[in-house]
């Protein structure tokens, strides 16, 4: 249960209502991560904006690559409602549950590619200890095996709107949808 106020769609009037609206009229359902932003609607919208540019604009990373990338920042911050959200969307591109089970226990031994590793690794790091040298040096070893600057720096903003989204999520207590699959944050 959220430990603060949120506006469920039935309740809503004024620019919330629109934002629901548009939301259910191009995804079908709203998020819980959305929901409880709902106290300030202009949040639900550039939060959206943000996860739309990062997760499906235009990258040298793959779809699947950041979604693995939310899984492991998730998973060092325990947040289960990523977790969830972010093991059914990358089940659509994996279509392997045995790597992906191995992904969520220890993504060393998930069959990944070294430079999947290194991403993993980078993002695990990046959450747990972000001022070390060691992102430095996990970052001069991508940039090594060819990850170009901008591959760099999806893989950083990746990192990083997962662990936003992470807090909220957390902080606020958002509860877990029944079935997380279908959503689009």
């Amino acid at each position: 249960m959220a430990n603060i106020q949120v506006i469920q769609p039935s309740e809503a009037d004024g620019y919330l209502k629109e934002v629901y609206d548009q939301i259910l009229e191009s995804r079908g359902k709203i998020a819980e991560i959305f929901k409880i932003q709902s106290l300030n609607p202009r949040s639900i919208i550039r939060h959206m904006d943000l996860y739309i540019t990062l997760m499906y604009g235009k990258s040298p990373l793959k779809r699947e690559e950041k979604e693995m990338l939310g899984i492991i920042v998730s998973l060092s911050n325990n947040c289960q409602y990523c977790i969830a959200h972010h093991k059914e969307a990358l089940k659509q591109y994996w279509k392997d549950p045995q790597k992906l089970r191995k992904l969520l226990t220890d993504y060393t031994k998930a069959g990944l590619s070294e430079r999947e590793q290194m991403m993993c690794e980078l993002a695990e790091v990046m959450t747990r200890i972000p001022e070390s040298k060691k992102v430095q040096n996990i970052i001069k070893d991508l940039k090594n095996k060819g990850v170009t600057d901008r591959g760099i720096l999806d893989i950083v903003l990746v990192i990083s709107y997962f662990n936003f989204s992470n807090r909220l999520v957390m902080s606020l207590d958002a509860n877990l949808e029944k079935d997380p699959g279908g959503y689009i944050y």
